[in-house]
């Protein structure tokens, strides 16, 4: 035997077992990723909605939300706004779709004066159609 010369022992048969650390790395790049996007996908407005019973209305085809949070705050969207650029970004959204709807979620613990004021906020901006979120009551 000569330096640096491996000599095989045995019958040099291929190895029959499956290397298992590719698979892992694998999973734990995906266990990662999914841990740094989960947050991402949930809405970052939380909001106690009324329950209401009603029908089930499919969407319409387009919509823009408007949210009121329990202290009063105004959103379009996920973004906060003040009341006057929020009138802003109404009046724009009803220059390019008249028929757009407006889809107002209010917090159980915002007052109605509130409601309303948002309310008179989104037809003068030029939209007369408004829907109204609510949760479904829980099954008894």
């Amino acid at each position: 035997m000569s330096f640096g010369r491996l000599e095989r022992s045995g019958t040099g048969r291929p190895m029959s077992d499956i290397n298992m650390t590719p698979l892992i790395d694998v999973m734990l790049v995906l266990l990662v990723i999914f841990i740094i996007t989960a947050p991402l996908m949930a809405p970052s407005l939380r909001l106690d909605l009324p329950q209401a019973e009603g029908a089930s209305v499919g969407d319409p085809a387009e919509f823009v939300t408007v949210a009121i949070d329990a202290d009063g705050a105004l959103y379009f969207g996920e973004q906060p706004l003040p009341a006057d650029a929020l009138a802003q970004r109404l009046a724009e959204a009803a220059k390019a779709n008249p028929q757009l709807e407006v889809q107002l979620r209010a917090d159980r613990g915002v007052p109605y004066g509130r409601v309303a004021e948002t309310i008179a906020l989104v037809q003068q901006a030029g939209l007369t159609r408004i829907g109204f979120v609510t949760e479904a009551p829980a099954s008894r």
